[in-house]
């Protein structure tokens, strides 16, 4: 008798126990609002709407007083998680709560919490394009603009090529234990990665970019809360 080996399976960590000082706002960025709803509330809805996803993981800050008020964080496809110091340790933090039910060979999809306007084609793309790599890879996209090297003082240096160069986006999305331990290693070794594909990076293990939409952008300083309802408006 041939045992069917069980097919991977996809899950999401959303990373969104931060505070966002450079919005200049009393409240985390996460919960500031865009035609009405919260930033985390789009964005996980965006996440929701794809039905590959069996779980997401929302990391919040243990002292977070507005995640338990959002409807959508009794959702049935929603689990909360206790975040870290930095990203890379909430991040962290949701991989080891997710290894109690997911297995090491499963995908995990990690998505900034502060990307309201992903498009669910795009995120349908990654995964498509992915679930047969060894590694895995990232949504990006290429740098359109000249791009030049400064000095701290601002002073010009050079031009640099732009030919090879992309902006990493999210969702990133990689094998759950390799990724643990990726993270893992880094954070042991005193770094601290600022997004996921760099500490595969360090592991010297390839990884794939996926071309998304450069309206995926990520909600950091207070203009692109109107620029994100734009695109919100434009999508629809």
């Amino acid at each position: 008798m041939t045992v069917k080996k069980e097919l991977p399976k996809f899950w999401a960590v959303v990373p969104a126990a931060g505070v966002g000082r450079r919005m200049q706002s009393s409240l985390p960025k996460q919960y500031l609002t865009i035609q009405e709803r919260t930033i985390l509330d789009i964005t996980l809805h965006r996440l929701i709407a794809c039905a590959s996803l069996e779980k997401i993981l929302v990391v919040v800050s243990p002292d977070d007083q507005y995640w338990q008020s959002l409807d959508i964080s009794q959702h049935e496809k929603i689990e909360t998680v206790f975040g870290g110091e930095e990203r890379c340790h909430s991040v962290l933090n949701g991989l080891k709560t997710l290894a109690l039910q997911a297995d090491d060979n499963d995908w995990v999809l990690v998505h900034d919490a502060a990307r309201p306007c992903l498009r669910l084609a795009d995120l349908e793309k990654l995964i498509a394009e992915l679930q047969e790599h060894p590694v895995g890879g990232i949504l990006g996209m290429p740098v359109r603009d000249t791009m030049k090297r400064v000095e701290v003082n601002g002073a010009i240096i050079e031009t640099v090529d732009r030919t090879a160069l992309w902006h990493a986006l999210t969702p990133q999305m990689f094998r759950i234990g390799l990724l643990r331990n990726a993270i893992d290693d880094a954070v042991n070794s005193g770094q601290v990665v600022t997004d996921e594909a760099s500490a595969i990076e360090k592991k010297g293990l390839p990884l794939k970019m996926v071309e998304g939409h450069s309206d995926n952008i990520k909600v950091t300083q207070p203009a692109d809360l109107a620029l994100a309802g734009l695109y919100l408006d434009q999508q629809h």
